[in-house]
């Protein structure tokens, strides 16, 4: 069973502090790496500059509001890279709005969520791709 490795990249402190928080109290094993914007981003998915050799996630959780190169920059960066085809997508939107522009985008609505996000949900779809799991820490259960 492979791990998926996830990159998040949100740059609101409180919606960070709120994933962590809900990834700790469900115990979620998986490799995490988080950027605060969407330049780095890039750079991170493309291994370059500072990220050069950065493993390749495989899951991305992306908000669209992001300072100086926005979301929607690193999307269509990612749908235009060939390396970067097998990489999900979740999108973490705010609004009503974005997520009708996230449908004429095309995303699948299963892989966008209104923020905060329900980590059930999420959790669900990351279960639901074949070749990855997530793992929760059932010794923290039995230590208790």
């Amino acid at each position: 069973m492979e791990l998926a490795h996830i990159l998040l990249v949100e740059d609101d402190a409180g919606d960070v502090a709120y994933t962590l928080d809900e990834f700790r109290a469900h115990r979620l094993r998986n490799p995490l790496t988080v950027l605060g914007d969407g330049l780095e981003a890039i750079e991170y998915l493309e291994s370059r500059g500072r990220h050069a050799g950065a493993p390749t996630p495989d899951i991305l959780l992306l908000d669209l509001n992001l300072p100086g190169v926005d979301g929607r920059v690193v999307l269509d960066r990612v749908l235009g890279n060939p390396r970067l085809s097998d990489l999900t997508v979740v999108v973490l939107t705010g609004s009503p709005l974005e997520e009708q522009l996230l449908r004429d985008f095309g995303v699948p609505s299963e892989f966008y969520f209104r923020k905060p996000v329900d980590f059930a949900q999420l959790a669900a779809l990351i279960r639901g791709i074949d070749q990855f799991s997530i793992v929760v820490d059932r010794a923290a259960d039995r230590s208790r």
